[in-house]
C-alpha cells in the first residue's frame, strides 16, 4: 500500500512524498530508518480511473527514461554538483510522472542517509541487480560519473536492440492481424451468401477446397458464439499461464529451438551473458556474485540456470567453461573455448567483452535478415491464400455456367 507523508530531515527541510509498505507501522519504520521525522503519514486511495493515476499508468518508466536519467546524473556529478541536488534537479524535468516519483523516493532515501546503490535497490523494476552491484562498485572505487555512463551507454545498447525487434516484428503483425479480420468478415459475411448458389445448384462434383470453404463456413456460422467463447477462454487460459513459472519456462525454452528465430535469440542471449559479466568482472566484483547478478537479469530460464550451475561449480573449485561446455546447444564450442582461454590467463573480463561484442552484432545481422525476408515471405502466403480462395469460388461457376 502508498502512503503519502510530510516530514523533516535532520537539517530541519520539509519534505513530502509517498512510501510503499504493507502497513502504516511499516511506512513509520521505513521514514524513521532514512532519518526522517514524521509530521503527517496518510494513505493514498489509489484507482487505475483516477485521473491521475491513470495518467501515471500510461506514463510508466520505459528503458529509455532510464538511460537519459543515468546519463544526464553522470553529467551532473562530472560538474561537481551535490548527489542529492542533482537528482532532485533531474525529476523536475523528467517527463514521465511514475519514474520522477521513482527519482524522488531516491532523492528522499539519499537524505535519510542511504547511499545510491541502496536507493536504486528499492526499486528492481527500475534499476536491476546488475545497476545496483555496478553502482556500488562505482561508489566504493570513487568512479561514479564513469559507472553511470557506461550503464547509459549499456541501456541505450539494450534499447536500441528491442528497438529493432520490435520494427522487425511490427509489420508482420499487423498483416496476419488485418487477414485475420478479414477472413473473419468474409467467413462470416460475404462466402454465406456466395455460397448458397452452390448448394441449390445441385452441383455434386465439387473441388476439394471448395468442399472445405463450405464446411469451415458453415462451422463458424452455426456456432459462431461456442466458438468465440471457447476461442476466448483458451486465449486468456495460455496467456494467464505463460505468465505463471511453468509457462514462462517452457515458453524461454521453445523460443531457442524456433527454427531461425532460434538462432537470434541464442545470439542475443549470449551478447546478454557476456556483457553483462564482462562488466561485472572488469568492476572487481566477485565471479560468484557476478555469475549469479548475471543469471538474474538474463529473462530466459536455460540462461539462467546453466549460469547458476557455474556459480556452483565455481564455488566448489572448478571452472566455468567446464559447466559451459556441457551445454553444447546454448553455449557454442567458440564461447567457451575463449572463456578457457581467458581463465587460463586470468583475462575473463577481456575475453566475454569481445564475446559479447562479436554476438551482439551477430545477432543484430540476424535481425537486419530476417526483417528483409520478412516482407516477400507475407507476401507469397497472401498470394497462395487468395489463390486457393478464388480458385475455390470461380472453379465452381465455371462448372455451372458450363452444364448450363
Amino acid at each position: 500500500m502508498q502512503y503519502s507523508y510530510q516530514a523533516t530531515n535532520k537539517e530541519g527541510a520539509k519534505l513530502s512524498g509517498h512510501v510503499d509498505a504493507p502497513s502504516e507501522s511499516a511506512a513509520v519504520g521505513a521514514l524513521h530508518e532514512r532519518g526522517l521525522t514524521i509530521i503527517s503519514l496518510e494513505p493514498v486511495t489509489r484507482s487505475i480511473f483516477s485521473g491521475g493515476d491513470l495518467l501515471q499508468f500510461l506514463n510508466r518508466p520505459k528503458t529509455k527514461d532510464v538511460a537519459a536519467f543515468m546519463r544526464q546524473l553522470s553529467v551532473l556529478i562530472e560538474a561537481d554538483l551535490p548527489l542529492t541536488e542533482s537528482i532532485r534537479t533531474l525529476a523536475t524535468q523528467t517527463p514521465s510522472i511514475g519514474f520522477r516519483r521513482i527519482i524522488g523516493d531516491v532523492a528522499d532515501r539519499l537524505e535519510g542517509g542511504s547511499s545510491l546503490s541502496e536507493a536504486f535497490a528499492t526499486h528492481p523494476k527500475q534499476f536491476s541487480s546488475l545497476s545496483v552491484k555496478l553502482i556500488h562498485s562505482g561508489e566504493v572505487s570513487g568512479r561514479l560519473k564513469e559507472t553511470l555512463s557506461y550503464l547509459a551507454d549499456y541501456l541505450e545498447r539494450n534499447q536500441k536492440i528491442t528497438s529493432k525487434v520490435t520494427g522487425a516484428l511490427a509489420y508482420p503483425v499487423f498483416v496476419i492481424f488485418t487477414m485475420i479480420v478479414v477472413a473473419i468478415i468474409m467467413v462470416v459475411y460475404v462466402l454465406p451468401q456466395l455460397l448458397v448458389i452452390f448448394k441449390e445448384s445441385g452441383i455434386t462434383e465439387l473441388p476439394l477446397s471448395t468442399k472445405i470453404l463450405i464446411w469451415i463456413t458453415d462451422t463458424v456460422n452455426n456456432y459462431f458464439a461456442a466458438l468465440f467463447i471457447v476461442s476466448a477462454i483458451a486465449i486468456a487460459g495460455i496467456f494467464q499461464w505463460m505468465r505463471m513459472p511453468n509457462g514462462q519456462a517452457w515458453w524461454q525454452r521453445t523460443q531457442l529451438r524456433i527454427p531461425g528465430f532460434g538462432k537470434i535469440i541464442r545470439a542475443f542471449m549470449i551478447a546478454r551473458l557476456a556483457e553483462n559479466l564482462s562488466t561485472l568482472v572488469k568492476s572487481d566484483i566477485a565471479i560468484l556474485d557476478a555469475l549469479r547478478v548475471t543469471g538474474d537479469i538474463m529473462g530466459n530460464v536455460v540462461y539462467r540456470d546453466i549460469l547458476l550451475h557455474a556459480e556452483e561449480e565455481v564455488r566448489g573449485g572448478g571452472t566455468m567453461s567446464d559447466v559451459l561446455r556441457r551445454y553444447p546447444e546454448d553455449i557454442p564450442a567458440l564461447v567457451t573455448s575463449m572463456i578457457a582461454v581467458g581463465e587460463r590467463s586470468s583475462k575473463v573480463g577481456q575475453i566475454l567483452e569481445r564475446v559479447g561484442t562479436f554476438y551482439r552484432t551477430e545477432s543484430e545481422g540476424r535481425i537486419d535478415t530476417i526483417s528483409s525476408l520478412i516482407e516477400p515471405v507475407l507476401v507469397t502466403v497472401l498470394g497462395l491464400g487468395v489463390a486457393v480462395l478464388v480458385s475455390s469460388v470461380l472453379l465452381p461457376i465455371y462448372s455451372l455456367v458450363g452444364a448450363s
